[in-house]
């Protein structure tokens, strides 16, 4: 069973435009780095500085091996650098879960 990583962005307001693009970097790199990418997610209605990156992964070991993969590969540098150099992401957390519900769950009985 895989599990689904939910990435919760603080984001500057004022530079939606600099996380959209690095979302649209992410569309193609983490593909590539071995993640199922569900997608990113800005700001529409309501807040404007919440926004979202989820995708899954087999394990946690395969996303330790996933993060390296991405962190190595040029347009994954070039994202983190675009990031840090532009300062648009204010907090960033991090959470793992896994399906619970069906029919898409696994079946098991308590």
């Amino acid at each position: 069973m895989s599990i689904t990583c939910f990435i919760r962005y603080e984001i500057d307001p004022f530079k939606r435009d600099a996380f959209e693009h690095y979302a649209r970097v992410w569309g193609e790199a983490i593909p590539r780095a071995g993640a199922d990418l569900i997608g990113y997610f800005s700001p529409h209605e309501g807040s404007a500085t919440t926004a979202y990156g989820v995708y899954t992964i087999d394990s946690l070991a395969a996303y330790e091996a996933y993060r390296q993969r991405l962190a190595a590969s040029p347009e994954g540098r070039e994202n983190y650098d675009f990031a840090r150099r532009e300062r648009f992401i204010l907090k960033e957390d991090r959470l793992f879960l896994k399906l619970a519900s069906a029919p898409h769950a696994e079946r098991v009985r308590p």
